[in-house]
């Protein structure tokens, strides 16, 4: 009863955040985004064949009616057809995400779980060869563009070796999804590795300072219980946050990235083909639900929170 309550006080809480975010990309897409009016016109047209098509487009309806009717559509998960293709934009999302998840997915984990190993191999050896040695590897990732590691793989394993497709999404089983998976996630996680390597390493080196695993070294603890025990498990707070509020922004600009360059048909590919293109039911649907994801993560953050330490309670009172 407990977690209930609090899911849906933080649900309801977290409708001034939706609202919020919706409202703003609402205004810039409605008085800064394109105008199809014209595009859906011949060369010479009449004013009753611009008042029929803004009808037709809805331009001429009051800007809270029309924001009401968006609110609507998040609500129902209905957000209409596409201007460019004519296909549902529920149908299109039901297609593509899945796509865009299956895409990301090998290249977020790994990506997190190299960046926490190497964060506590550098912590553990902090100040020493091998710490300056991986924090040296961290600063090279993170000055290198994404665009020029996508481009560069893409060369390498797809033109010069000869090993992986550059473009394309022909994935029908198992093999074929490593065959189309590989070059992206590889990709995926050289960008990433140095980030989350820098981020982890600080907040491990910051436990590892503590009394507690001072106290376990004295006692003669292996390094291998003092690092996982004492150290990850009482860090997880901070790395947990680092992780699950890293995905809207993989989600969204990642998938972006990698589907444009790799020519896969996920969201990100369907976001960027809109963005160019104006096609504004389906930016509404992306901005929209991409407010209701972050709420979700604020609130599967904090549940976890008490999963990795008993002492946090759901109420925000330390117990």
């Amino acid at each position: 009863m407990e977690l209930l309550s609090y899911v849906i006080r933080k649900l309801i809480g977290g409708i001034p955040l939706i609202l919020g975010v919706t409202l703003i990309s609402f205004v810039l897409m409605v008085y800064f985004g394109p105008d199809k009016t014209f595009e859906l016109l011949s060369k010479n047209p009449t004013e009753a064949e611009i008042a029929q098509v803004r009808a037709q487009l809805g331009y001429d309806r009051p800007f809270l009616v029309r924001y009401a009717e968006y609110l609507k559509e998040m609500a129902t998960l209905d957000f209409g057809f596409s201007d460019s293709t004519g296909e549902r934009v529920s149908s299109i999302l039901s297609r593509t995400i899945p796509v865009s998840l299956a895409l990301l997915a090998p290249g977020f984990v790994l990506g997190n779980l190299l960046g926490i190993v190497l964060g506590l191999v550098a912590a553990w050896y902090r100040g020493g060869w091998v710490d300056k040695l991986i924090m040296g590897g961290a600063v090279v990732g993170m000055s290198i563009s994404f665009l020029v590691v996508i481009v560069a793989f893409q060369a390498l394993f797809g033109v010069v070796l000869g090993w992986f497709p550059v473009r394309g999404w022909n994935v029908h089983d198992l093999p074929s999804y490593a065959y189309y998976v590989t070059v992206p996630t590889l990709a995926s996680v050289f960008v990433a590795l140095g980030y989350n390597t820098r981020f982890f390493r600080a907040v491990l080196v910051e436990e590892i300072n503590r009394d507690h695993v001072r106290t376990a070294r004295a006692f003669g603890a292996r390094p291998a219980e003092i690092l996982f025990r004492n150290v990850l498990m009482n860090a997880m707070i901070p790395i947990v946050t680092r992780i699950l509020f890293s995905i809207p922004l993989i989600v969204v600009s990642g998938s972006l990235l990698i589907e444009s360059y790799f020519g896969i048909p996920g969201i990100g590919k369907v976001t960027f083909d809109a963005i160019t293109s104006g096609d504004q039911p389906i930016l509404k649907a992306v901005v929209g639900l991409t407010a209701v994801l972050f709420v979700l993560i604020l609130i599967v953050t904090d549940i976890l929170y008490r999963v990795v330490d008993p002492r946090v309670s759901l109420t925000g009172d330390a117990r």
